[in-house]
């Protein structure tokens, strides 16, 4: 099994399409102001995933579901987003689990996390061994 795409709702199409081409996503559906879908730039080789945007009426954000996007270098991705104008809810900090993370939202109050794991994120050191 493989996760295919994630959708989240929008309520400023151009907006949420810009804030997530700024992320680094590629987008392949532009069907304004209902739909958007792009794909995750592939970094394991495999076939990337896709992320969507779904326009809805009335939508005021929430925290959950957390949508997290593993980048390679949080800190230089960090500054890279912030001088490009996005504003982060907390700057990168190392966490408990070996991961360095930092959260926004996007246009539409959907909270982002930016993460670097590395190994960590499948092979953490109290994974479940395999019997």
């Amino acid at each position: 099994m493989r996760l295919n795409q994630v959708t989240v709702p929008c309520i400023d199409y151009a907006g949420s399409v810009a804030f997530y081409k700024a992320l680094g996503l590629i987008q392949i559906v532009d069907s304004p102001p209902r739909y958007a879908r792009f794909e995750c730039p592939a970094g394991d080789g495999g076939e990337p995933a896709t992320f969507s945007l779904h326009h809805v009426e009335g939508w005021s954000g929430c925290d959950e579901p957390l949508i997290y996007f593993e980048v390679e270098d949080l800190d230089s991705e960090f500054e890279r987003l912030r001088n490009a104008g996005l504003v982060f809810k907390s700057a990168p900090q190392d966490q408990s689990w070996n991961w360095r993370e930092a959260y926004l939202k996007d246009p539409a109050g959907n909270r982002i996390c930016l993460y670097q794991a590395g190994v960590n994120r499948r092979f953490p050191p109290w994974r479940i061994q395999e019997n």
